[in-house]
C-alpha cells in the first residue's frame, strides 16, 4: 500500500504511495505521517553533512591550482548544494502536508 524507500541522491528514504492520499485510511495516514515526521526529523542533520562536504571542497578548492580539478570541485560543490535544496524543498513541503493531515 505504502513504502519509504531510500533515495540515494538524498540520502533519506521518501515515501511511495500507491495510491491517491484520499484513499487511504484514516489509520493508515496516520502511520504513513508518523514515518514521515521520523524522517522528516533527520533532514536538517542530512543538510549539515553536506554544507561540511561543501566546506571542505571549498577549501580543497581554495587551494587548487589544476583547472580541470577546479572545475570538478566546483561541480562537486553545485550538485551538492543541489541536494541540499532538495533536501529544503521536502522539508517544507512536507512539513504543511502533515499540519494539514494531521489537523484534518
Amino acid at each position: 500500500m505504502f513504502s519509504f524507500r531510500q533515495n540515494e541522491r538524498l540520502g533519506i528514504p521518501l515515501p511511495e504511495l500507491e495510491m491517491d492520499w484520499k484513499h487511504y485510511s484514516k489509520e493508515t495516514q496516520q502511520k504513513i505521517l508518523l514515518e514521515w515526521e521520523k524522517i522528516r526529523g533527520k533532514i536538517p542533520d542530512r543538510i549539515k553533512e553536506l554544507e561540511n562536504e561543501i566546506n571542505e571542497k571549498q577549501e580543497m578548492l581554495n587551494n587548487e591550482f589544476n583547472f580541470e580539478r577546479s572545475c570538478q570541485l566546483n561541480s562537486d560543490i553545485a550538485e551538492l548544494a543541489s541536494i541540499i535544496n532538495d533536501l529544503w524543498l521536502w522539508y517544507r513541503m512536507n512539513q504543511h502536508v502533515s499540519q494539514d493531515r494531521m489537523h484534518a
